[in-house]
């Protein structure tokens, strides 16, 4: 387990910043600001007023494996998660086999308990093989952080609702892609995973909008926990606004890309395609405001890599996805926290605080006395460009290649040991 000696930073607590010293001893946060005992073979970091945060939280990552580890594996995948300042993400059950049974799901965890470099939540799909036709084998995987069928709606209402009522007995939440197929133009295709043709001039708004206002009505109904996938309308903003005005157990995220970028920036390129795709500079404004106003609790990469092929048949043929996990922090960094739109603050509880509530992943204290060592460190000045030969990750697709960013990642240590150093 880690020794160490953070120096001269400005350190997350429960109270917020404050500048000081902390010491991890035996991988547990042994004091803060005091600069107290050191173990003699502890490793000294002159953090020069870098900022240490509590280790982020993705609740929506595609680490593809098992199935697709041409793709990414969960070893390259966490990977990019920690040299992203993540130590908790938990991945989508878009795999082969399809976590919907037990003996499924383990296949995954095993390849979690060997392989993975950060903390690893599996979901479980809501119905088998993600077809929307029967219920998958929920009671029988308490190990599933929640139930989802991401990359495909629910498209009956009662499938929905027998779900919701299934996932309501069981105390766990429905994590919910929101698309109505009737409402797309252009068809499918399956090319490795589910993928839309015609890619965003395909997938309408109300697509997202109607699906998440019907679900809403059968959780006032049901009483179920509900957590909406990457909402990117504005009309998706208005309607949890109002439900959640209304005491709806409802909460949601969004991604970076959705926040950053509109369709006006939209490039014939697949690093700009994914579902949802980027819409209307009204609806980023929109999305904004709901993490202004706490309408959107969290945000979430979509972290979804594809082969080099598979991105490089052009904007219409390639398959969806961006990936996220490497980019996220410098880019809300450099476009909304240094601008003033929302503060450092809500930078890290829309990273780490309400998504570890939400899912509860139990780590709410910040970084604090007695606790295991559970952090990130960023220097916040450092400015650079993002080149995706870097990354850790096995995907290269982003839209943010190029971008010149600021927020460097220099370490990340996740339960007590380091994850990542630069």
């Amino acid at each position: 387990m880690l020794n160490a000696v953070l120096k001269n930073a400005n350190i997350y607590t429960e109270n917020g910043f404050e500048y000081g010293t902390l010491i991890i001893e035996n991988g547990i946060v042994s004091d803060t600001f005091s600069g107290g005992f050191v173990p003699d073979d502890a490793i000294i970091f002159d953090l020069n007023g870098s900022f240490i945060f509590p280790g982020f939280a993705d609740v929506h990552v595609h680490l593809r494996e098992p199935g697709f580890s041409y793709k990414e594996t969960i070893a390259s995948g966490t990977a990019a998660a920690a040299r992203g300042g993540y130590t908790d993400v938990c991945s989508m059950p878009n795999l082969k086999p399809a976590p919907d049974s037990a003996e499924n799901l383990k296949v995954q965890l095993d390849i979690i308990g060997r392989d993975a470099k950060v903390r690893v939540y599996p979901y479980a799909t809501i119905t088998k093989g993600q077809m929307g036709e029967e219920l998958s084998h929920m009671e029988d995987m308490p190990e599933a952080i929640a139930f989802s069928d991401d990359g495909r709606g629910v498209q009956t209402d009662a499938m929905m609702e027998a779900a919701m009522i299934k996932a309501k007995e069981l105390g766990k939440m429905i994590v919910a892609h929101c698309e109505v197929n009737d409402l797309l133009r252009g068809g499918y295709i399956h090319d490795g995973e589910y993928a839309k043709a015609h890619g965003h001039r395909g997938i309408c708004s109300e697509s997202e909008w109607a699906q998440i206002a019907r679900d809403i009505e059968l959780v006032k109904k049901t009483g179920c926990s509900y957590h909406v996938c990457h909402i990117s309308t504005k009309e998706s903003v208005d309607i949890i606004r109002r439900a959640k005005a209304e005491g709806v157990d409802i909460t949601c995220e969004t991604g970076p890309h959705y926040l950053i970028l509109c369709d006006e920036d939209l490039q014939e390129n697949a690093r700009f395609k994914m579902n949802p795709p980027l819409r209307a500079r009204a609806d980023m404004e929109a999305l904004v405001e709901g993490i202004k106003d706490g309408t959107i609790d969290m945000l979430a990469t979509d972290h979804a890599p594809h082969s080099a092929e598979e991105k490089g048949r052009g904007l219409e043929k390639s398959l969806m996805g961006v990936v996220g996990l490497e980019t996220a922090f410098a880019e809300m960094y450099t476009h909304l926290v240094k601008t003033g739109v929302i503060t450092l603050e809500k930078l890290i509880e829309i990273m780490y605080k309400n998504p570890c509530k939400r899912f509860g992943l139990g780590r709410e204290k910040g970084i604090s006395k007695g606790e295991i060592a559970n952090l990130t460190v960023f220097d916040v000045s450092e400015e650079y460009t993002v080149d995706p030969a870097d990354f850790a990750s096995m995907g290269r697709a982003t839209p943010f290649e190029s971008d010149k960013v600021c927020g460097k990642c220099l370490l990340t240590v996740c339960d007590g040991e380091i994850a990542y150093k630069a």
